[in-house]
């Protein structure tokens, strides 16, 4: 008799090991595909070396991933990992960053994909009609056309792949060219502007529907010492989005097709730019403005998100088996093919597609800053580090400064030993979410 897998989860209720598993499971909070280590945890006292504490065995570590679609426990963790970053860098007051930083021209930029070809799609005019599509006809905001295109024999795939793919390198020159507007703008020498300004960025990738992916950014001109230095005063807020937009224009890069033309890698015509308001102001939020608070929640979702409603792989392609037994739209998988196919060319060799083809060519970060802009995730999770570190000393009751804590761990495994127990955390984090949501509303009143 196979049992269901209500009555398996049932089962590993049940069973004697069950608490300590997942006393386990909610230390890492419920994550969706544990790292299990082997070995063992020591606390020796620093002076004479004698072991106050020992821990042995088997213990669950967080997979770490930001995708919601992969593990949603870790996926929030990373979403307020996000938000911490850029609320920092946004409104200050915190991680080192100074309050003044609210009062520095800043804006958030959203730059595009161009088009490869007409898709479906579902627009209202700005009094809220609804224009029909390309093809003629209505489509609900839900429609899973939505993005793909309407004659699929003549969309430029491959122009989507090697666009998608370098588009990292066309953030990179766009950012030197904002540097070199603005300088232009107010009568310096792009060597002379490091020494009166600096950029500050903080930018992530976002998939629209169509699979391509375009960049949210929050942009900021600080002093050249960054963030804890004046901005110069010619710098405002005006001046930086009229720079955003010319820079946007400007800039381009040729990339060769496997015929050996050229294409033009360049921003889509669409390039918002809106200015940032502080969350604590008392005006009400006006048309193009954007509060401090809601654009770190924006941004920080955006991290956390793969690719979207592609609903592409979550794992690299190891074969065009792969390719096949992918649960996708043919639009996507369309685009995951020609990533695969143009990774053979040994044109594209450094761009190493055949890696990236389950992100649909895209190769950069999904989410990363400028040096200056404000903390670091690795900061953050050294924070959280040490103060689990100090919360466990003290609940044993030792002093942090007369203990030396000693790990010696191997890799044993990943994941869980059965769906039944995948499931169950599952169950754990979502615990674990809607607690935070209810404590949440109850300190906001919301």
């Amino acid at each position: 008799m196979v049992l269901s897998l209500a009555d398996r989860i049932a089962a590993r209720l049940r069973e004697a090991d069950y608490q300590d598993w997942r006393e386990k499971v909610v230390r890492i909070g419920g994550c969706a595909q544990p790292i299990t280590l082997f070995g063992a945890w020591q606390l020796h006292h620093a002076q004479t070396g004698n072991v106050l504490a020992h821990y042995g065995g088997n213990v669950f570590v967080p997979c770490g991933n930001r995708r919601e679609s992969v593990c949603p426990a870790c996926s929030d963790r990373y979403a307020a990992d996000a938000y911490h970053l850029l609320h920092a860098g946004l409104a200050g007051g915190s991680k080192g960053i100074p309050a003044t930083v609210g009062e520095k021209p800043r804006v958030f930029a959203t730059l595009t994909a161009p088009s490869f070809g007409k898709v479906h799609s579902a627009r209202r005019t700005a009094r809220g009609k609804t224009v029909p599509c390309g093809c003629g006809a209505y489509h609900h905001p839900a429609d899973p056309n939505i993005g793909t295109p309407i004659n699929p024999d003549n969309y430029d795939y491959v122009g989507t792949i090697l666009w998608q793919a370098n588009v990292g390198a066309l953030w990179a020159r766009f950012a030197q060219a904002l540097r070199r507007t603005l300088a232009k703008s107010v009568g310096l020498t792009v060597r002379e502007f490091g020494d009166h300004a600096r950029v500050s960025y903080a930018k992530v990738a976002e998939y629209q529907r169509r699979g391509l992916v375009h960049f949210h950014a929050v942009v900021r001109v600080d002093g050249p010492e960054g963030a804890t230095d004046a901005t110069p005063l010619w710098a405002t807020t005006e001046l930086l989005e009229h720079c955003i937009r010319e820079a946007a224009r400007a800039v381009a890069l040729d990339v060769p097709r496997p015929d050996g033309t050229p294409l033009r890698v360049v921003w889509g015509e669409q390039v918002d730019v809106r200015q940032i308001r502080a969350s604590n102001a008392h005006n009400v939020e006006e048309d193009g403005e954007i509060s401090e608070s809601r654009l770190a929640s924006y941004v920080a979702k955006y991290a956390t998100k793969g690719t979207g409603k592609s609903e592409a792989a979550d794992k690299p392609i190891r074969s065009e088996l792969d390719i096949e037994l992918l649960r996708v739209s043919d639009h996507h998988r369309r685009m995951i093919q020609t990533a695969w196919d143009l990774g053979a060319n040994p044109l594209y060799e450094e761009l190493k597609l055949r890696r990236w083809a389950h992100m649909l060519g895209f190769r950069g970060h999904f989410l990363s800053k400028s040096q200056r802009y404000s903390t670091t995730f690795k900061h953050l999770r050294e924070e959280r580090r040490e103060f689990r570190a100090a919360e466990t000393l003290d609940r044993l009751g030792f002093d942090p400064a007369l203990v030396v804590v000693v790990n010696d761990w191997q890799y044993a495994a990943t994941g869980y030993a059965s769906p039944e127990e995948r499931e169950l955390a599952l169950a754990i984090a979502e615990g674990r979410r809607e607690e935070r949501q209810r404590t949440y509303a109850r300190e906001t009143g919301s």
